[in-house]
C-alpha cells in the first residue's frame, strides 16, 4: 500500500475515533453549535453507527438536513450521577418538580411548531390538572416561573426550541412577557432515550414503569440464549467502561467478570478502546479507560477551575497515605485548608464551610470512582493509587 493510502487510511480512523468520542461527552450534537463536529459525524455517520451498536448496542441517529446527530444511550443500570443542570448561574441540578415541568412542556410542544411562552405555560396548567399524581402547576407563583423557566432553558440548550423574539429569563419576573417560540418538534422526540415509549406501558409504579421503559428485548428477557447472554455481557461491560471513570472487578456480574477474563472478551474490549481513541488501563482491581484530550467526558479530575475538587484531591492524599478516616476527620481538615488559605474557596470561608467543603469534595471523589463511604468511614479506592500531591504547590498526577 503506498505511503498516501496509509495517511489516508490512518486519517479516518483518528477521525472516527474523534467522532466516536465526541459523541461519549456530548450524545446530542448540532450543526448550529459544533459545526465541525457536526459535519465530522455527518461524514463518518456509517462507521460510527455500525461501532456503537457493535460494542454498545447503542443506536446512532444522523439527521443532516435537521441539522444534528443523537447517540441514544441506554445505561445498563440506573444512575443519579448525571442529572439535568440548570442553565442558570447556580447549575443547580434538576430537582423532581423541574423535571415534571420538563416532561409536561415536552409532551406540549409536540402539538405546534410555533408557540409563545404564556401559550405554552396554560397549556402545562391544563396537563397538570388532568394528572391525578402530577401537582398542579401555578405560573403565578415566582417559584413555579423559576422551574418552568430552567426547564425551557434545557430545552432550549438542546435546540428543540429557539426564541425567536423575547427572552425566556424574561418570564422570572413577569407572568406576562411576551416570548416567541420555534419549536423542533423531530428533536423533541429524540431527546428521550428509552428503548420502549412511555405510551406502551401500563402504569405500575415508578420502579416497575423504569424497568419497562429500559428493557431491550435484543437480550431476551429471562430466558436468553447464550448467543443473547454474550451480547449482553459484551455491551454491558463496554457500556460501564465508556460511562464510568473507572469500573472494578468486584462491581462487575459473573458474566461480565467471565466475559472480561475471557480471550475473546479481552481482545473486544482492547479493540473498542483502540478503535474509540483511548488508553485502556487494566489492573488487577479493574480496567479505566484514558482520554488524552478529554473529548470523552463532561467532567475532569483533577480541576483547578472547582474548589471541591482541589479539596478533594488534597484529602485523597490524606486517604491514601493514613487509610480510612472518619468523615469527622475529613471535616476537620476541610477546615484547615480554609484556615491557611483564607482568600482560597470564598464560597466556603463561613460557618459550616468546612464540612460543606469536605462533602463537596467528597461526592467528587465517590464521583470519579476513587473513594467510598461505608458508614462514618471514608476509604480510598485502588484508582486513588494515580494521583499524588506533590509537596510543592502544584497538583500533579502519576505516569
Amino acid at each position: 500500500m503506498s505511503t498516501l493510502a496509509n495517511q489516508l487510511v490512518r486519517a479516518e480512523k483518528e477521525e472516527i475515533a474523534r467522532a466516536i468520542r465526541t459523541l461519549l461527552g456530548r450524545p446530542l450534537v448540532s450543526l448550529h453549535d459544533d459545526p465541525a463536529a457536526f459535519d465530522l459525524i455527518r461524514k463518518r455517520r456509517q462507521p460510527l453507527t455500525q461501532w456503537f451498536d457493535y460494542f454498545c448496542g447503542w443506536r446512532l441517529v444522523v439527521e443532516p438536513r435537521q441539522g444534528y446527530a443523537r447517540l441514544v444511550k441506554v445505561r445498563s443500570e440506573a444512575s443519579a450521577t448525571r442529572p439535568a443542570r440548570r442553565r442558570r448561574t447556580t447549575r443547580a441540578p434538576f430537582d423532581r418538580r423541574r423535571y415534571t415541568l420538563l416532561c409536561l412542556c415536552a409532551a406540549e410542544l409536540l402539538t405546534s411548531p410555533v408557540t409563545t411562552i404564556g401559550m405554552l405555560a396554560q397549556r402545562v396548567v391544563q396537563a397538570a390538572g388532568v394528572e391525578p399524581e402530577v401537582p398542579a402547576f401555578d405560573p403565578v407563583r415566582g417559584e413555579e416561573r423559576a422551574a418552568f423557566v430552567d426547564a425551557l432553558k434545557l430545552l432550549e440548550h438542546y435546540g428543540a426550541v429557539t426564541a425567536m423574539d423575547g427572552t425566556t429569563d424574561s418570564y422570572l419576573n413577569d407572568e406576562d412577557a411576551k416570548v416567541l417560540y420555534r419549536v423542533d418538534t423531530t428533536r423533541v422526540i429524540r431527546l428521550l432515550a428509552a428503548p420502549v415509549p412511555p405510551s406502551r406501558i401500563a402504569a405500575a409504579g415508578q420502579g416497575a414503569d423504569l424497568a419497562a421503559l429500559t428493557a431491550e428485548t435484543r437480550y431476551g428477557g429471562d430466558e436468553p440464549t447464550e448467543t443473547q447472554r454474550n451480547l449482553w455481557a459484551r455491551h454491558s461491560i463496554i457500556r460501564r467502561l465508556l460511562d464510568e471513570p473507572v469500573v472494578y472487578r468486584e462491581e462487575l456480574t459473573p458474566a461480565q467478570s467471565a466475559y472480561a477474563a475471557s480471550l475473546t472478551g479481552r481482545q473486544i474490549i482492547r479493540r473498542a478502546a483502540e478503535e474509540a481513541g483511548f488508553v485502556l488501563e487494566e489492573r488487577a482491581e479493574g480496567f479505566l479507560l484514558v482520554d488524552s484530550d478529554s473529548t470523552a467526558t463532561d467532567a475532569r479530575f483533577p480541576d483547578d477551575s472547582s474548589h471541591a475538587k482541589v479539596a478533594a484531591l488534597l484529602l485523597l492524599d490524606l486517604l491514601v497515605s493514613a487509610g480510612p478516616v472518619t468523615a469527622a476527620r475529613l471535616d476537620a481538615e476541610a477546615a484547615g485548608l480554609l484556615r491557611r488559605f483564607p482568600q482560597w474557596a470564598k464560597a466556603y470561608q463561613s460557618d459550616g464551610g468546612g464540612p460543606r467543603l469536605a462533602a463537596d469534595a467528597l461526592e467528587a471523589l465517590m464521583l470519579f470512582g476513587l473513594a467510598r463511604r461505608t458508614g462514618d468511614q471514608v476509604a480510598a479506592l485502588p484508582a486513588a493509587a494515580r494521583y499524588r500531591v506533590d509537596r510543592g504547590t502544584d497538583l500533579v498526577e502519576d505516569e
